[in-house]
């Protein structure tokens, strides 16, 4: 079949295998020409490992670091006449490259809330592996039916206290329009603290530390964000960010209980980047687009790969591992940085709809949108007819 975007709203439902795969190659050849990451671990399992800043972890590691792989991940495959998701080719890529180096890679396609995930994968890595040195928890998910009690929890992105209203942008047409969302209530981010917060990290530790999998020194990293004043709102002072706050709160504990036989355990401040699940945020879309020309610009803009190689370098090169006060490792440090939010602040205050091609960097949005899905990569003729079932 031809296979061509599709997109609604937030996603695309539509992936072109090839170009998946290209993307991948991408991100591979990226980590092979920055060299060998010193120091770095040889047995890495990545929770939520196909897309995004989980798939990027496991190339880093991979190429970068010479490490077996085994990715946890949860992808609708594909049917001789049907298409799988972007995950799914993204994986089947990642294994391919991966041996052909030479390099173990397996992967568990399922629920990695559950106990029998959790449990296969330990199955692997006692019969492949015997240990793992690093677990990288990169899950992002609407809901999550909980191992014990059964009860499913769905994650809402809303305030808390009172209505907030902002402006956003529509990404189909590019329009900037107002947005308007409620408060949440005390279920709701209840709910949304129990999909997106430590607990799920806490249980693949505990797992992984019971069934006597985790090698001397051992090394655990959740991921997050914070973000600026203009997204404080919606985002860190709203349900993700108490679903963050749990999770930084497990990171020390983590830390605290693992030092003792002289592991670690942190949470990685990312940048903003387009993916998945910041394109589904309000107001983010915005922000992102305009602080990409600001980046841009200045010659700071990174994405997905380029943060993680920085983050393995920061991992296991520098040491100490450099942290904030609150005991976070700093990726999105440039981002951050005065004169770029000062940048992006300037360019909020003025963009509408009539101006927004001028002061933002829609055409780069849309393009790493589309990649995520495999299309606009050099090389690959989407004219042509392509094999939609790639077996896993």
């Amino acid at each position: 079949m031809i296979v061509r975007p599709k997109t609604r709203g937030f996603i695309c439902i539509t992936a072109h295998p090839e170009g998946c795969a290209a993307h991948v190659e991408q991100w591979v050849e990226y980590v092979r020409k920055q060299g060998p990451i010193a120091n770095a671990p040889k047995r890495v399992l990545v929770v939520g490992s196909s897309t995004g800043y989980g798939l990027a972890s496991r190339v880093t590691a991979a190429f970068g670091g010479g490490a077996a792989t085994l990715g946890v991940y949860f992808e609708k495959p594909s049917e001789p006449d049907r298409l799988g998701t972007a995950g799914w080719y993204n994986t089947i890529a990642f294994e391919r490259s991966a041996r052909a180096a030479g390099l173990y890679a397996k992967s568990i396609n399922g629920d990695a809330f559950s106990d029998p995930v959790k449990q296969q994968a330990i199955d692997l890595i006692r019969a492949d592996l015997g240990q793992i040195d690093l677990l990288i928890y990169s899950l992002a998910s609407p809901r999550r039916t909980h191992p014990k009690t059964g009860v499913v929890s769905k994650s809402v992105l809303k305030p808390l206290g009172e209505a907030y209203a902002s402006k956003t942008v529509d990404t189909d047409r590019w329009l900037v329009n107002p947005v308007a969302i409620e408060p949440a209530t005390e279920q709701e981010v209840a709910d949304t603290v129990t999909v997106m917060g430590g607990e799920d990290w806490r249980m693949w530790v505990d797992a992984l530390e019971a069934a006597g999998v985790m090698a001397p020194g051992f090394s655990t990293v959740a991921y997050s964000y914070i973000g600026p004043d203009l997204t404080w709102a919606i985002y860190r002072n709203g349900t993700i960010g108490k679903a963050k706050e749990d999770l930084e709160k497990t990171a020390h504990e983590l830390h605290t209980r693992l030092a003792v036989g002289g592991g670690r355990a942190f949470v990685s401040v990312n940048k903003a980047l387009v993916t998945q699940a910041s394109s589904a945020i309000p107001v983010v879309p915005l922000y992102i687009s305009l602080l990409y020309r600001v980046m841009k610009e200045k010659g700071l803009h990174e994405g997905c790969i380029e943060q993680m190689r920085r983050l393995f370098a920061r991992l296991y090169q520098d040491h100490p591992t450099p942290v904030d006060s609150e005991g976070r490792i700093r990726i999105d440090d440039w981002e951050m940085r005065e004169d770029i939010q000062k940048a992006v602040e300037a360019l909020w205050s003025q963009v509408t709809t009539e101006n927004l091609q001028q002061l933002a960097d829609t055409a780069g949005y849309r393009e790493e949108f589309l990649k995520l899905f495999g299309f606009g990569l050099p090389g690959i003729d989407y004219e042509a007819e392509t094999e939609p079932h790639l077996a896993g």
